[in-house]
Parts: C-alpha cells; sequence; structure tokens
C-alpha cells in the first residue's frame, strides 16, 4: 500500500504528468464548443431569443464566426507566446475564453433587442482565446515532451478533447430531455458549465514550469537549467547543452509571417506543408459531423431523439477509439495514420451515401428504415474513430515538428488559422448542404477524402522518432534535391518512421519496421 502510495504521489509531482493533464484540459475546450452547440442549435427559445429561423444560414453563421475568432486569436496568442512566455500566453487565453463565454451566457438574458449581435460577439472573443489555445498548448507541450513520444503527449490532450465534446453533448441531452427544448435554460446552462474550464486552469497555470526552449531563446539560461532539472532530473545538464547547441545555431535568426509565405524563404515549405495539413483535415468533414451530428443520423433515417442519443453514443465511442490513437502514432508514424485513415473515410462515405439515399427512398423501394438506418450508424461509427484515430491531432502535431523554434509559434499559428477559415467554410455551408444535396453531401466527403489521402502520401514527411533538428533536415535537402515529393528527397528516407534500436548494446534510430509493432506498441505503455 505505501508503495503505491509512492508512486500516486510521484505521478502528482512529476512535471511531466502535470504538463500533459493541464494541456489536456485545456484542449477540452475546443471539444466541448463543438458539443456544445450542436444542440443548441435546434433549440426554439434560443433561436426565438436570437430572432431567427431554425433553416435560416445565421444558425451557421453563429457556429462559424467562432472559427473566424480562433483564426485572429491564433496570431495574437502567439506573438504573445513569443514576447512573454508560454504561460503567460496560456493565462491570458484561458481568460479571453472564459469572458468569451460570459457574455454568450448573457446574450438576450432578460432582453431581446441587440440579443443576436451580443450572441455573434461572445462567439468572437471565445474564439479569440480558444484559437489562443490551440496554437500555444501544442508548442508548449512539444517542447516539453521526449522526441520519441511527442505524438502521445499531443494525442492524449487531444482524447480530451473529445471528452470536452461528450461532456457538453451529455449536459446539452440531458437538459434538454429534462427542460425541453422551449426552455431557454436548457441552452444557457450548458454554456455557463463550460466556466469550470478556464477558471480552474486559470488557477494551476503557475504551478507549471515555462518551457526551457523559450528561456534558453530569451537569455534566461539559469531559469532555463532550473526548469529541465525540474522536469528531466539528472538528464536535464544534457539537455540544456543540446538547447545551448541549438540555440547557437538559430541566434540571430528572426522570421516573420511574410517570410513564411515567401516562396524563396526556408521556412516557406513547413508552412504549405503545415496548410496543407489543416486544409485536408477540414476536406475529411468531420468539422461538420461534430458540429451537425444529429442531423446527419437524420439523413439516415432516425426520428430527431434518437438521432441526439445516437449522437452522444458516437462522441463517447470516439473518446475511447482514441486511445488506439495516441498508442499508435509514434508506433506507426504521423504519415501511416493518415494515409490510412483517408482511404478508411472514403471507403465509410460512399458507404453513407449508398445507405443514405437508400434511407430517403426507403420507403417507394420498400425498405424497413432500419435495414439501412442501422448498418448506416455503425459505419458512421466506424468512420468517426478512423478520423480521431488517423486526422485528429496528427495534424497539429506536425507544425510543431517541422520549424525551428525562432518560428516554431508563427508556424503553429499559422495552423490555427488555417483550421480557423477552413472550419468557417465547411460549417458555414454544411446546413446549406444539408438542406440542398441531402445524402449526396456524403459523395462530397468521398472525394475531398480521396484528395487529402494522395496528397498527404505524396508531400508529408514522416516527422515521427525525429528530433525537431532532424526533421528540419528533410526541407534542406529537399530543396538541394529540387523536388518537395517526399519520395524522391534523400532515396525517400523521410518516409520513414524512426525508432530506437532495439537491440542492446546498440545506440541510435532505425528505420521502425524492422521493429515488430506489439514492440512498438507496448514502449508507449510500459508494463503493459
Amino acid at each position: 500500500m505505501a508503495s503505491l502510495t509512492s508512486r500516486l504521489a510521484a505521478v502528482v509531482h512529476d512535471k511531466q504528468t502535470q504538463v500533459v493533464v493541464f494541456s489536456s484540459t485545456a484542449i477540452a475546450l475546443y471539444g466541448y464548443d463543438q458539443g456544445m452547440m450542436s444542440l443548441i442549435n435546434t433549440n426554439y427559445d434560443y433561436l426565438r431569443t436570437m430572432g431567427i429561423g431554425g433553416e435560416s444560414p445565421i444558425v451557421g453563421l453563429i457556429v462559424s464566426v467562432y472559427y473566424l475568432g480562433c483564426a485572429v486569436g491564433a496570431v495574437l496568442f502567439s506573438r504573445f507566446a513569443d514576447g512573454y512566455g508560454r504561460k503567460k500566453s496560456i493565462f491570458a487565453c484561458l481568460a479571453t475564453a472564459s469572458l468569451g463565454n460570459a457574455i454568450m451566457f448573457l446574450a438576450g438574458l432578460g432582453y431581446s433587442e441587440g440579443a443576436l449581435a451580443v450572441m455573434f460577439v461572445g462567439r468572437v472573443i471565445m474564439g479569440l482565446g480558444v484559437g489562443g489555445i490551440d496554437s500555444v498548448i501544442p508548442i508548449y507541450s512539444s517542447e516539453l515532451s521526449e522526441d520519441d513520444a511527442r505524438g502521445k503527449a499531443l494525442a492524449q490532450e487531444f482524447q480530451s478533447n473529445i471528452f470536452g465534446l461528450v461532456m457538453a453533448f451529455g449536459i446539452n441531452l440531458g437538459v434538454t430531455v429534462l427542460l425541453g427544448k422551449e426552455n431557454q435554460w436548457a441552452w444557457r446552462i450548458p454554456i455557463i458549465v463550460m466556466q469550470v474550464y478556464p477558471v480552474l486552469l486559470m488557477a494551476f497555470v503557475g504551478q507549471l514550469p515555462e518551457s526551457p526552449r523559450w528561456l534558453v531563446y530569451n537569455n534566461r539560461q539559469h531559469d532555463a537549467q532550473k526548469a529541465l532539472n525540474d522536469i528531466y532530473g539528472n538528464e536535464g545538464d544534457a539537455r540544456f547543452d543540446d538547447l545551448l547547441d541549438s540555440h547557437e545555431k538559430e541566434k540571430g535568426q528572426s522570421v516573420g509571417y511574410m517570410d513564411m509565405i515567401t516562396s524563396s524563404h526556408p521556412q516557406f515549405h513547413p508552412t504549405i506543408i503545415t496548410i496543407m495539413g489543416q486544409i485536408n483535415q477540414a476536406l475529411t468533414g468531420y468539422g461538420a459531423v461534430s458540429v451537425y451530428g444529429p442531423q446527419i443520423f437524420e439523413l439516415l433515417g432516425f426520428p430527431v431523439r434518437t438521432s441526439e442519443y445516437l449522437t452522444l453514443g458516437n462522441y463517447t465511442s470516439y473518446f475511447f477509439l482514441m486511445t488506439i490513437g495516441w498508442l499508435l502514432i509514434d508506433a506507426l508514424g504521423r504519415r501511416k495514420l493518415l494515409v490510412q485513415g483517408s482511404i478508411l473515410l472514403t471507403f465509410s462515405f460512399l458507404a453513407l451515401a449508398l445507405f443514405g439515399g437508400l434511407a430517403e427512398n426507403a420507403t417507394q423501394l420498400h425498405i424497413p428504415i432500419l435495414a439501412v438506418a442501422v448498418p448506416g450508424t455503425l459505419i458512421l461509427f466506424f468512420a468517426t474513430g478512423a478520423f480521431g484515430i488517423g486526422w485528429l491531432s496528427t495534424v497539429w502535431l506536425i507544425p510543431t515538428e517541422i520549424y525551428p523554434t525562432t518560428a516554431r509559434a508563427q508556424g503553429t499559428a499559422i495552423s490555427v488559422i488555417i483550421w480557423g477559415l477552413a472550419n468557417f467554410s465547411v460549417t458555414l455551408l454544411t446546413p446549406i448542404l444539408f438542406n440542398n444535396f441531402s445524402y449526396f453531401i456524403f459523395l462530397i466527403f468521398a472525394g475531398t477524402n480521396l484528395f487529402a489521402g494522395v496528397w498527404t502520401y505524396i508531400y508529408l514527411p514522416e516527422t515521427g522518432g525525429r528530433s525537431f533538428e532532424g526533421n528540419m533536415e528533410f526541407f534542406e535537402e529537399a530543396k538541394e534535391a529540387g523536388t518537395w515529393r517526399v519520395a524522391k528527397v534523400k532515396g525517400g528516407e523521410f518516409k520513414k518512421l524512426m525508432y530506437t534500436d532495439p537491440e542492446e548494446g546498440r545506440d541510435g534510430l532505425v528505420d521502425a519496421e524492422r521493429v515488430p509493432l506489439l514492440r512498438r506498441v507496448e514502449d508507449q505503455v510500459p508494463g503493459l
């Protein structure tokens, strides 16, 4: 018993564990918003208070304008993170998200005129804060993770993102069932409950270590060495020497946003990789599935309340399947998960188009509705898992791995900007596509997933298992080779995941294919 107590105490005081738990909870803010709005959009009192109809495009605009706020927040808070530190920036992000959430809660409370404008303001301000979180947290987390465990750390954080989604939708569904869609508290309660996230996180952010990389690059070497010793113990001094070497190589380099979109600049190539990663993630269609889940189950033939319960079941399954994601992201690599995820999603959406068409025409075809709705539901559950394992966290991880320290905050901010703009477009257009294309929307998503997979296979290097500096080598080699195709750069070496050599007495990295998959998975969970 004493041994167990001591081990639990060690975990609680372990700085890396604290960072993962904190970062995971912060990322859950984004997931909570997605789950929160999906049923608020169908609340009759909400629609009446805002003065809009259920099929009005303004419903989608209220949802999507949040993503524009995220895009702006990513730029503001990433600059803040570079100038004042990761921790101060995270605190400012949380305070902004908390303010926006409070404004949303107060929209139309005791008044009606101007309620829609207040809701828009609240959505934008909350977007600023959450966009900052999505920009700064991945940088902070990756700078405090081992080279061979960065993927696992971020995937665990994004599993919490799904927990936030499940929590929000569950609360939303619960109060809707208890109070009804005519009651204003059925949509206000889920909004104000979100305050628990930023308030608790702001209380604990002061206990976290600052990023040693940021400290070194801001000439606070003593603080950096102390932080490294707190985090890594005896290994801290060796890591400090490595950081100093890296700092010497990059000293004096300054990278601006215009540099990153200038074709002749060294950071242009990684920036295009970052941009296309977020565009391709949006093209998978899962931003729409997360926000408009109940409507998709209605397309498959289920009544409204059944669709809401199935949506909650889908989100819950999504959360548990993400465990596979963090087990595999460092064992299989980023490229393989993304490409295989696209293949599975392409076939899933083709099947959903078929079952959606059969459901819409079930009466004319004399087909029992459950005969198509049930298999369609199983496929949607499967597709959601395929997205979570393959696409949810990987595209957020890659920008944190391919830039030098002087450009990492800007690169991650660009990732959030493109994510915000892409999801603004998708969530704005989805209700229109539902109303005009019905089940044909699944054919559109099948095509976009196919494109995402092909692009990824051709142009995305494998960034897993390599140091930050090792990943930057790909872009230097690509420039020398005069091509961005991964297969033609350095003999296709960057198509491979590199892994710690398992043979005793040998140091260094080897092709992961030489290490059994089970061994790679076991390494992610010691003692499995």
